[in-house]
């Protein structure tokens, strides 16, 4: 994967940006420069959350909160948020991202909405909530066929032929139950199954069926009337080739939607759009210092960072660390270094093991990953735990051996250290790498080694840097700089 070229016409601070990644550079790193107030983290928060996001439903919420804010003006029914070109290794493939009003579709389709369920409403949520009908109508028809199970279960009871395992299997069912009728319930838990409470049993599943079976007809009724519309919003988004990725709320009352339209791949094999989308999903990784103001993050979240420090500690990093379960492709350079570092020798001890088993011999992983680590240390060495519950380091100094804990590493050390630990557990390859201020905490001719660094450790990645970094950006060709205004590197006047 290669992303080819960017452009953002008008998001936030970013104006008119067009730039061009050249897929046939090398090394395929680009820096990304500007002074402070360009916009760098902001492109690649845009860029990052909009390829990683866009088809997983829960990650929607990381979109909506990316977008808020992006209005359309009133003379417009659309606009555009970013076009993005990508090399798939063997084409281009062109996606637009666009938001539109509520209305648009309607109005394309001149569509008359009569639903009752889409008065007021977006109608190009009719996909949407056809959809989420469909589950619950099978969650419903599963209710409604385990209720019939219990039915027999109640039969088989009467007549004597129960075993205990079914006794529990009825007992965590009726436990289940609490939320909707609890005073009956709890007399069935507090007597057991008896003969004497088979009765109540019964009435109470009966009930339950009646309920469930008035609510499937219900919802069967909502699909009737909104299969059509679905049905002729699908079609027309599939001629487009337009695929919906979010609505997005500016007020209470006010929907616009987020949409994108995919160009390069044959329009009428949509499962190849899907499938391209969810590719890149899995193929572009965000690094950052996790002092970053990230935009994907909830407003009332981000408005945290200028809180007290208390405040601060106590919410702001424990949203943000919530985030990146949910955004496994993201990255902060100083969260959990040792963990990860941890859990990598642990994978090479497992992989020496099952090769052990495999042909009788260990293998060396274990070995080779600590023999990498400890040239990347110069002079002091890495060692594991015995129970593998942490980490230390020994420094040779002048024919003395010095131990030291990870709290004597410098933070360039570990970030280093974190970094390389990132690409290599999380195999890393054949991908969009972005990374905002990778120079950080860095020597002068550490920002320098840094592009040799990220060739020898995943060299067939594509990496673009935010960053500040004379150095950095002196280590490549003038042309593998990019530049947002105001410019990094200072023009000569007299050019």
């Amino acid at each position: 994967m290669h992303l080819q070229r960017i452009r953002v016409p008008d998001f936030r601070v970013l104006k008119d940006v067009d730039i061009t990644f050249e897929k046939d550079f090398v090394p395929r790193i680009f820096p990304l420069g500007s002074l402070n107030g360009g916009g760098k983290s902001t492109l690649l928060q845009l860029i990052f959350t909009l390829l990683h996001c866009s088809t997983d439903p829960e990650k929607k919420p990381f979109l909506q909160n990316l977008l808020n804010g992006f209005n359309i003006r009133e003379d417009s029914p659309k606009r555009t948020l970013a076009m993005i070109d990508i090399w798939d290794n063997s084409k281009t493939v062109a996606i637009d991202f666009f938001c539109c009003k509520n209305g648009y579709i309607q109005e394309m389709l001149q569509f008359d909405n009569n639903s009752s369920q889409f008065k007021g409403n977006v109608l190009f949520l009719a996909m949407q909530k056809l959809e989420e009908i469909n589950q619950e109508i099978r969650k419903l028809q599963e209710f409604i066929d385990y209720l019939e199970y219990i039915d027999t279960q109640i039969i088989a009871y009467k007549e004597g032929n129960f075993f205990g395992q079914e006794i529990e299997q009825i007992e965590q069912f009726f436990k289940k139950l609490q939320s909707v009728d609890r005073k009956t319930s709890q007399t069935i838990e507090k007597h057991k199954l008896t003969r004497e409470v088979t009765s109540i049993a019964e009435s109470l599943n009966n009930r339950m069926k009646k309920q469930l079976e008035e609510l499937l007809k219900e919802y069967s009724q909502i699909r009737q009337e909104i299969e059509p519309i679905s049905t002729k919003v699908a079609e027309y988004m599939k001629s487009n080739n337009w695929i919906f990725i979010s609505e997005y709320r500016l007020n209470e009352e006010e929907i616009n939607l987020l949409i994108c339209h995919v160009d390069g791949i044959d329009v009428a094999k949509s499962s190849e759009t899907k499938m391209f989308l969810d590719s890149m999903a899995e193929k572009i990784f965000f690094a950052a210092p996790s002092t970053q103001l990230f935009l994907f993050m909830e407003q009332k979240s981000r408005n945290l960072l200028f809180k007290s420090k208390l405040v601060l500690n106590k919410d702001y990093y424990s949203k943000l660390k919530d985030a990146r379960k949910r955004l496994i492709n993201l990255f902060t350079y100083d969260f959990l270094a040792v963990d990860l570092l941890i859990q990598a020798f642990k994978d090479a001890r497992d992989r020496d093991f099952r090769e052990a088993i495999e042909t009788g011999e260990y293998g060396n992983n274990y070995q080779r990953l600590k023999n990498e680590l400890n040239q990347m240390l110069f002079n002091k060495k890495i060692n594991i735990d015995k129970d593998f519950n942490g980490v230390n380091f020994t420094l040779d100094r002048n024919g003395e051996t010095i131990e030291l804990s990870p709290e004597d590493l410098s933070h360039g050390e570990l970030k280093r250290l974190s970094i390389y630990m990132w690409l290599k557990h999380h195999n890393i390859e054949d991908a969009i790498v972005l990374m905002d201020e990778i120079e950080i905490a860095f020597h002068p001719d550490w920002q320098y080694q840094i592009i040799q660094d990220l060739q020898e450790w995943a060299p067939n990645n594509q990496y673009i840097l935010a960053t500040h970094s004379y150095e950095l950006c002196q280590a490549l060709t003038p042309a593998h700089v990019k530049e947002l205004e105001p410019k990094l590197i200072q023009q000569d006047p007299e050019n």
